[in-house]
């Protein structure tokens, strides 16, 4: 092993150690279900901002994202447009009244127990959501386990030895976060969210700009651009082409359809509910916007400059390692900014972790709070119910991890699979129980199992001369599984029976609610 990679591993292990005492510490004052899934419902405005954005900027914003800008130019940026416009409308439109529901039905403490309370249902709704919750987030916690398996493989590991290093990786990043997750909590995951978001913003900034500079010192972007293959700048940075061609509206309506996600996201979503009060809201959703703001822009810079800036070209199986390459060329040549580079790339293992240990702790809420206490064992006591939510987050991990095992998996596909999943399944649900109170549990309960049905079939079943139909269309899943879901659940709402008028009534009185 050459210097650099031991001054950059030394790097990684004081991180990985900060991570693990903060989970150790918070483990003292996890006492209970809420203080484990919700910290007490005691979130900061910063820490409740900064922790619901980098659980949802995972591993792509930093590796998926900023490849398929290396490799096609500008016209991916419309993910990122409908991915900020769907962060705007849920922090003003979901976040205060979503908190304030929850506490108002039964203190629910997950996504699935509010729906249950919403709607006074007896048990499907809960069962088919906590479901859901353990397939999708399976997929998506494999996404941020193969983003830190390959940051490990690309700077540790060979041509000839790639794959072997790709798994010690996949172990390496699997049991970092499974034993800060495990022990402290929602606590321990929201505090080192918030460490690992300020670490992610400062180092897609800086690497970026930093690459730029050096860049254009003695030459022009266009020139730099014109060097590693891209003969028209001004294409490749246009958003209306994607490639060598004019974009098409599939991509820009796939991409805007990218922002309908975040209704239905439950790590997202849980962190709105454990935020301490409504005048918290306000001050998170402006560090939220500012945040996810400069995390797009960044991301775009990265694979943009990227591909002016890395001597070597990449290609679509290594495209999703152009930050990790571009740090590596612009801090290699002393010992000191070896170790700067190891810190951002930290910002990557930020990213990685930040997502993971959240999806982890949303599914164990899912399996111990409303499959296990909730269906299976309703008497049961605290202790047990902690006990199975910590053995489904070995559980999971553990799926996630083989899923994760293939070095040639995309980072881009498994996020953009569960993302529709969770989009189409739950975001519409979401939305209508918060302000439509005509909804009820028969409808919720189609527009959920719809939802999935059209992600799954739309993505899974070849239909179509042996591709399935979004191969064949071109068209993004969750375009098509979110308003499936939602008129599903409009008309079935319509047809069955009428909410009672105890939930009216309580729905009323959430609706009339007015922040100071």
């Amino acid at each position: 092993m050459t210097t650099s990679n031991i001054i950059i591993l030394c790097a990684f292990a004081f991180y990985m150690v900060v991570m693990i005492a903060i989970g150790a510490f918070y483990s003292r004052s996890t006492k209970n279900n809420e203080d484990y899934f919700l910290g007490g419902r005691n979130l900061g405005a910063w820490t409740a901002a900064l922790s619901a954005e980098a659980s949802d900027m995972s591993g792509w914003l930093l590796m998926g994202l900023p490849g398929t800008f290396y490799l096609f130019g500008s016209g991916d940026i419309w993910v990122a447009i409908g991915l900020l416009i769907g962060t705007i409308l849920n922090w003003f439109i979901v976040s205060g009244r979503l908190r304030r529901y929850t506490i108002a039905a039964g203190n629910s403490l997950t996504i699935p127990s509010f729906f249950e309370n919403r709607f006074r249902d007896k048990g499907a709704l809960k069962i088919v959501s906590a479901i859901i919750i353990a397939v999708f987030f399976a997929v998506y916690t494999a996404s941020a386990f193969s983003s830190g398996a390959k940051l490990f493989a690309t700077l540790f590991g060979t041509d000839a030895n790639y794959s072997q290093v790709y798994v010690i990786g996949l172990i390496i990043a699997a049991a970092v976060i499974l034993v800060y997750t495990f022990l402290g909590g929602f606590r321990a995951v929201c505090t080192t969210d918030l460490i690992q978001g300020l670490m992610m913003i400062i180092a897609i900034l800086s690497v970026p700009i930093i690459a730029y500079a050096v860049l254009t010192f003695d030459t022009s972007f266009s020139q730099a651009l014109a060097s590693k293959g891209v003969s028209d700048a001004g294409s490749f940075i246009n958003p209306f082409t994607y490639g060598d061609s004019a974009i098409s509206a599939q991509t820009i309506i796939s991409g805007l359809a990218w922002g309908l996600g975040y209704f239905g996201m439950p790590h997202i979503l849980v962190r709105f509910m454990a935020i301490k009060s409504e005048k918290e809201i306000k001050k998170s959703r402006k560090v939220a916007i500012v945040w996810v703001s400069l995390a797009f822009v960044a991301s775009f810079l990265i694979g943009i400059v990227g591909r002016a800036y890395l001597a070597a070209q990449l290609d679509e199986t290594t495209s999703e390692t152009v930050f990790i390459r571009m740090i590596q060329q612009l801090f290699a040549n002393n010992g000191v900014l070896i170790f700067i580079g190891g810190i951002f790339l930290c910002g990557i293992l930020a990213a990685i972790m930040s997502t993971a240990d959240s999806q982890l702790l949303v599914t164990a809420s899912a399996v111990s709070e409303d499959m296990y206490k909730g269906v299976i064992r309703k008497n049961a006591s605290e202790k047990s119910s902690l006990i199975v939510g910590r053995i489904a987050v070995v559980v999971i991990a553990v799926i996630a991890f083989f899923i994760a095992l293939d070095p040639k998996s995309s980072i881009m596909t498994l996020v953009s699979d569960a993302w529709a999943g969770f989009g189409a399944a739950f975001g519409p649900v979401v939305l209508l129980a918060l302000f439509w109170k005509r909804s009820n549990s028969a409808g919720a309960l189609a527009g959920m199992i719809s939802g999935a049905l059209s992600v799954i079939v739309w993505d899974y079943i070849p239909i179509i001369s042996g591709q399935t139909i979004g191969a064949s269309t071109g068209l993004y899943s969750l375009a098509i599984g979110f308003p499936v879901a939602f008129v599903v659940m409009l008309v079935v709402s319509l047809i069955t029976k009428k909410p009672s008028d105890e939930i009216v009534k309580q729905f009323e009185s959430v609706a009339e609610f007015k922040e100071d």
